[in-house]
């Protein structure tokens, strides 16, 4: 990327960085399970998963901090990096807690990268500002760092990562000491900052609302491998394994064995009850074992109530949470959430639920990885 591009995101086919069978362990365990990955110029895309899932490591991995194991191509740029170091590599990392140079002013902060590359000091200055006014701090220049907020810190890093004008900007959980008003707005600074500067980004975050709400693709990783990846939308509304349901945020998630599949929909079986629900995996045959997941808010309580994926049940404690409530209810399939829009709803102890079919997703159990999980959080931490 030019020195501080305010282009939009890149058209070029080929993409910007590609990864194919990225292997990484520490000490014998593998936190990276032969990860194959393209990020397109201009693109923002986020790297999802619990802790211990490899997300850190593969972005480590990127910036050149971390050599892996074996991988048959990284490619940067259209050149590779097996082997390069990380100052020869036209990435920038942001950091969770900004590493920041407190006895450096704000300026000297974001030139320290180009005053150790022996550029002039004036052109230092001049690129320093204008990367502070792309972040919006156009007169700090000369303050000093114990005297910025939180969120003007994290700009100052943001500004000191783009002054090189890199190819990929790393985000390695930049929002995470941020509390949640400050971090809202910050999302809204990141997609605004990458409008104008056309930079590609890739970011890692345990968050989900954080990853739906930036990116342009998202990669769900779990025990150094890659669950699943696509659109937020498509991770959102159609996760295709029951892990990426739960860590979606769908609060209903049941097991039962399929019953019958068509091209868009199928039949589960649940404790002997019958549930219609789209597809959003493949291969999916009768038999199978399989997962069916609503969100809360979609099971509606209803007197007459629609008999296609009908439940009688029972309502426990009701718990506010503002702008909804939430009631857990005993179900023949078993408990289920359901979310009421009114806080001051009244309930009966016995209620009729129903879900309409096309909220209703029906998936694959996925691979039983809850042993290398729990074998990858052991020894060095790999996030």
């Amino acid at each position: 990327m030019s020195e501080l591009a305010t282009t939009g995101p890149g058209t070029e086919s080929d993409p910007i960085l590609t990864l194919a069978n990225v292997q990484q362990s520490y000490s014998g365990v593998l936190a990276l399970r032969g990860i194959s990955l393209d990020v397109a110029k201009g693109e923002f895309l986020t790297l999802l998963g619990p802790s211990g899932s490899g997300k850190s490591t593969l972005l480590r991995v990127i910036a050149g901090l971390e050599e892996p194991d074996s991988a048959d191509v990284m490619r940067l740029n259209g050149h590779s990096i097996v082997g390069v170091p990380p100052e020869a590599r036209n990435v920038s990392t942001v950091f969770q807690h900004y590493a920041l140079f407190p006895h450096m002013s704000v300026g000297e902060n974001v030139e320290y990268s180009l005053r150790i590359r022996k550029v002039a000091p004036e052109e230092r200055r001049r690129r320093a500002e204008a990367a502070l006014a792309l972040v919006r701090l156009p007169d700090k220049y000369g303050r000093r760092i114990h005297q910025l907020s939180g969120g003007e810190r994290q700009r100052v890093a943001l500004a000191r990562s783009l002054v090189m004008g890199p190819d990929i900007l790393l985000l390695d959980e930049p929002l995470g000491a941020l509390d949640e008003r400050l971090r809202l707005d910050m999302q809204l600074e990141l997609i605004e900052l990458r409008r104008k500067t056309g930079a590609t980004f890739i970011l890692v975050t345990h968050s989900q609302e954080e990853a739906i709400t930036m990116s342009d693709r998202i990669v769900l990783m779990r025990a150094g491998t890659i669950e699943q990846m696509g659109s937020p939308r498509d991770l959102f509304a159609s996760p295709a394994t029951e892990f990426a349901a739960r860590f979606m945020g769908f609060e209903n998630v049941l097991r039962g064995r399929i019953l019958r599949v068509a091209a868009q929909d199928a039949e589960i079986d649940i404790a002997g009850q019958a549930i219609r629900g789209r597809v959003v995996a493949k291969n999916l045959r009768p038999g199978d074992t399989a997962f069916a997941a609503i969100r809360a808010e979609h099971i509606h309580v209803a007197k007459n109530a629609d008999r296609t994926n009908h439940l009688r049940g029972t309502a426990g404690t009701p718990v506010y949470k503002g702008r909804f409530t939430d009631v857990p209810f005993k179900s023949p399939v078993g408990d289920l959430m359901v979310r009421l829009d009114g806080a001051d709803d009244v309930l009966p102890p016995q209620a009729d639920l129903n879900f309409a079919p096309e909220t209703c997703v029906i998936g694959s159990i996925g691979p039983e990885s809850a042993g290398q999980e729990e074998t990858s959080s052991k020894g060095k931490k790999h996030d």
